[in-house]
């Protein structure tokens, strides 16, 4: 069987509903990273102590999920219904090969160890 990481960075407060929404779908674990970054949205401008300065990199949420190559689909459907809010800096989602996967207590391997 195939495996595949799907990455997605999202907005923070659309976490609990991501996570929700790929508990519904069968997947159960997920590593979520706090991050920061930029996208076409460049970041904005804010007003400290009477000076402007721009903050480029803005909160995101990075989550990361194992699974196998039939739930891809259905996993990337729910990401998406649950993080779009619309406008701009909603995120993007990576897809990649994964090409092996060790349970470290066990030394189970595969989808074995997911």
């Amino acid at each position: 069987m195939d495996m595949k990481k799907i990455e997605a960075v999202i907005k923070p407060f659309k976490l609990d509903e991501v996570k929700e929404a790929l508990h519904e779908v069968g997947l159960q674990g997920i590593t979520v990273l706090e991050a920061k970054g930029f996208g076409r949205q460049k970041g904005h401008t804010e007003l400290y102590r009477g000076a402007e300065y721009v903050v480029d990199f803005l909160p995101k949420v990075k989550i990361e999920v194992i699974c196998d190559e039939s739930v891809v689909e259905r996993a990337v459907e729910a990401i998406i219904n649950a993080a779009r809010t619309g406008r701009i800096g909603d995120g993007k989602i990576f897809i990649s090969s994964v090409e092996e996967v060790i349970r470290i207590r066990t030394g189970e391997r595969g989808e074995d160890a997911i």
